[in-house]
Formats: C-alpha cells, structure tokens, sequence
C-alpha cells in the first residue's frame, strides 16, 4: 500500500524534522521516518474501519426506530436497505480488519460524528436512487459505498479535524491514502469473504529497502549533494536557495546517484511535484532545471549510468 510516491514525501517530511530539531542521531532519525510509514498504514485501516463504524450506527439507529414503530403500533415500513448492503457486511467479516479493530477503534469515541454521517448519506441524491432500486446486487452495494467514499469522506473537513486530533502523522496522508481505500473497494470480491486481502503495508520488500535506503543516504551524503548543487550555481550562493528546495533536491540526488534502475525522468517528475506540494510557486521549474542539468553533468561524467 505505502507505495514510493508516499515514501518520498515522507522522506522529505522527516529529512526536514531531522534538520529543523537538531537534537536526534540519524539512528534516532530512521526510526521516526519508519513509525512514520507505519502510521500511514495505520490511517488507511482506520479510515476501511470508519465505514464499518458508520454501518454499526446505522445498525443501532434502525433498530432504535423499528422499537419506536412497534412500541406506538406505527407502520414498521422502515427503510432497512442500508443496512443490508452486502459489500460492507462483507467488510465488517474481514478478518485482517477485524483484528485492527480489536486494538485500535478510535470510532469508538465519535458517535455523534458516525450519526451526522449516516444521516448525510441518507440524503445524498445518488443514495436515495440506489435504496429505491430494489434488492439490486453485490456490485451495486459495493458501487454506493465507493460513492459515499469518494463524495463524503474524501473531502471532510470535520474528519480532517479528528483525524488531526488522532495523529499529527495523519495530516498530510489523507489524500494519498484515500486512493488505496478507493482501490480496495474496487478489489472486494463477494467470492473472497472474510478472506479478502486488504493491501500490504509495503508492496515488496524492495520498497521498504528503497525507503530505508534514500533516508538514510540523503541525510548522509548532504554535504556531497550540496556541493552537485553549489558547482552549479557558482554566480549564486547557495544559502540564497530556499531551505526547502535545497532539501528536495538534496533527496531527489540521493535517489538519482543511488538507483540506477529508476528513470531518470521519473525521478525529476516526482520531486518536481512534491516541490509544488511543500515549497514556493516557482520551486517546481528551478528544482527541474537544476536536476536535470546536474543529472547530465554526472551521466557524462560517469558517475551514473541512466541509459
């Protein structure tokens, strides 16, 4: 799941704590970027768990209502669809999810945040059209969970704000992270049951050693890095450059000279973007320019071989 787009962000995140606190060995360092990841990993079953938390309210909500219909001999016709959707009933069995659930339910506290989500759902134009269809099918039901996803949860400033209060790892994760629950819900088979895998933590073992190797090399090899970028700008002192595009480039060299199997043009791309992302309007095009001609001057002079 933690895939290298995630893990270069969280580099530079952590490259720049590093330097801004001052008082950590890289030891110490390295070890905070990994809790980092695993927090990560962390916000994406907490926000699988946040439907099945909704789903438990709306649960306890219905019956709440049913009681209330039979204790003053009202009409029972009470809307149950929700309820009955097949993919979250699904979601609620899986078996990786419900041991996440066992130690970490932090929906367990947020009840009135759960019951203004349910009733939001009920409203939403696309809901109403989906629980007057019929008992439809499983794709339906995986279909409209997809859609509450991507229209209510995606976008949620209440739920930035308690996710905020969780973890100050989680703040700029959730964008990302949004993605691979989105995937995952695309993934769910009805044939899988509670057996259906959720994403790995890291895709491979080759990720988690790309992660493990670019902290650490950037933050060993800065000095070599500044020197690519000061030979380079020799009519403008380097400490004019601002902090942060200094540190991204910093870590987009450490990628370039460490792996050689990775695009030179993917390399740039990316940092290009987090540049965009975490420094100034102009930094994207000054880090592309400056990238691409110290990656050029290395390649001719051989210390890297990009062919």
């Amino acid at each position: 799941m933690i895939n290298r787009e995630l893990i270069r962000i969280k580099v530079v995140q952590l490259a720049y704590a590093y330097y801004q606190n001052g008082d950590k060995t890289l030891e110490e360092a390295e070890k905070e970027f990994l809790f980092s990841l695993d927090k990560s990993y962390e916000l994406y079953n907490t926000l699988l768990l946040l439907m099945v938390s909704i789903d438990h309210m709306a649960h306890r909500m219905v019956e709440v209502e049913v009681n209330r219909a039979h204790r003053l001999q009202l009409s029972d016709d009470i809307p149950t669809k929700f309820i009955k959707n097949r993919f979250l009933a699904q979601l609620r069995s899986n078996d990786q999810l419900r041991s996440f659930q066992e130690k970490n339910n932090v929906w367990a506290d947020e009840e009135d945040f759960l019951r203004r989500m349910y009733k939001r759902i009920l409203e939403q134009p696309f809901y109403k059209e989906y629980a007057q269809s019929g008992p439809g099918s499983y794709e339906e039901d995986r279909e409209v969970w997809r859609k509450i996803y991507r229209q209510l949860i995606c976008d949620n400033d209440e739920l930035d704000e308690i996710l905020e209060d969780r973890s100050l790892y989680w703040n700029d994760d959730k964008a990302i992270i949004d993605t691979f629950v989105l995937k995952t819900i695309r993934r769910f088979d009805v044939g899988q049951g509670p057996w259906q895998p959720l994403l790995p933590e890291f895709k491979n073992d080759e990720d988690r050693k790309f992660a493990i190797t670019l902290f650490r090399t950037a933050i060993k090899n800065r000095d070599y890095y500044y020197k690519l970028v000061s030979d380079r700008t020799q009519n403008w002192d380097i400490s004019r450059i601002c902090t942060m595009d200094l540190l991204i480039m910093q870590i987009a060299l450490a990628e370039i000279t460490s792996f050689p199997d990775i695009p030179l043009n993917v390399t740039i791309n990316e940092y290009v973007e987090i540049a965009k992302s975490y420094s100034t309007p102009r930094s994207g095009s000054f880090i592309n320019g400056m990238l691409d001609t110290i990656a050029k001057r290395l390649i001719a002079d051989g210390v890297i071989d990009k062919s």
